[in-house]
């Protein structure tokens, strides 16, 4: 492992700044998703290379997209593994062998589509990676620069593998189907045996895997509440923010045990808390609850 690579240092950078974010301690962080507070503080000091699974549970924590933080792991990984230090001999390509019409348009297809992607991609990371930012001295290049051409490229590698096969057929070129995706990790549960449990160690919470229903609502006390909902997972959840110590919120679905949290502190108070699941593929009927500190009477929204 190169802890001090440029790929690593800017990891880490971009996981300390989305775990001040979320607000949480490293035994809040640990509590939270299905690794220790040990392993937290290696992971976000560069010491260890960090699971990619890691990173998607950081950032459903947070609330935020995980797509810059996996682009930046993508590259650690290659540092951590070796890959980015061994380059491949230059193999002289075969004679290229007469193709009939259909292979040659698609093959052109995917040429076209591959290099519309390189230009997409380059933009997004010149855009994304920009965001990272690591301090050092003035005029010293910054990691973050170092890392758009390795980005661009692994995105242009992704769309040529998922382009190619859709276009050409084996043999003769006729167009294939594409097989459904495997769900990376796998959702820990579904439906009534997610109850009671949490959606970030469960992978339900995943970018991709979770939306919001409805808009998100405001109580007469400034808090932010709303449902969270996972249709891989098929299950739901409640999320307060801004919230005062002592403020909780209840979410209730027919046929569910209730499930509650509550602001413990003044650190919760500046980031997202969750309640546990409740489970159930039918999103109708369920129902979130504020409860004021204060006592001056609950608030519910129905879904």
């Amino acid at each position: 492992m190169t802890a001090s690579a440029p790929e690593c240092v800017a990891l880490a950078e971009g996981l300390r700044e989305v775990r001040a974010r979320t607000g949480l301690s490293l035994v809040a962080l640990a509590e939270r998703t299905a690794y220790s507070k040990s392993s937290w503080e290696r992971y976000l000091n560069g010491k260890k290379p960090v699971p990619r699974q890691a990173v998607e549970a950081l950032c459903a924590t947070a609330g935020e997209p995980a797509g810059r933080l996996l682009a930046l792991w993508e590259l650690a990984d290659a540092e951590w593994s070796g890959r980015a230090r061994h380059s491949r001999p230059a193999v002289p390509p075969p004679p290229a062998p007469v193709s009939p019409p259909e292979a040659t348009a698609g093959a052109a297809a995917t040429a076209g589509a591959v290099a519309t992607a390189a230009n997409a991609a380059t933009a997004a990371t010149v855009a994304t990676a920009g965001d990272v930012g690591v301090t050092g001295a003035p005029g010293r290049a910054r990691p973050w620069r170092l890392l758009t051409v390795g980005v661009g490229a692994a995105a242009v590698a992704a769309v040529a593998v998922a382009v190619a096969p859709s276009v050409l057929g084996p043999g003769a070129g006729h167009p294939t189907s594409l097989a459904s995706p495997v769900l990376d990790p796998a959702p820990g549960c579904r439906g009534k045996t997610c109850e009671g449990k949490d959606p970030g160690p469960m992978s339900c919470a995943l970018p991709g895997r979770v939306e919001s229903l409805g808009p998100q609502r405001r109580t007469r006390t400034g808090a932010g509440v709303e449902i969270r909902y996972s249709d891989v997972c098929a299950a739901a959840w409640g999320r307060i923010w801004h919230a005062k110590v002592g403020d909780a919120i209840e979410v209730s679905a027919p046929g569910s045990r209730p499930r509650r949290v509550a602001v413990r502190n003044t650190a919760d108070t500046g980031a997202y808390r969750f309640t546990m699941m409740v489970g159930g593929a039918d999103r109708t009927g369920l129902r979130l609850c504020f409860i004021p500190a204060d006592g001056t009477g609950r608030e519910c929204f129905d879904y």
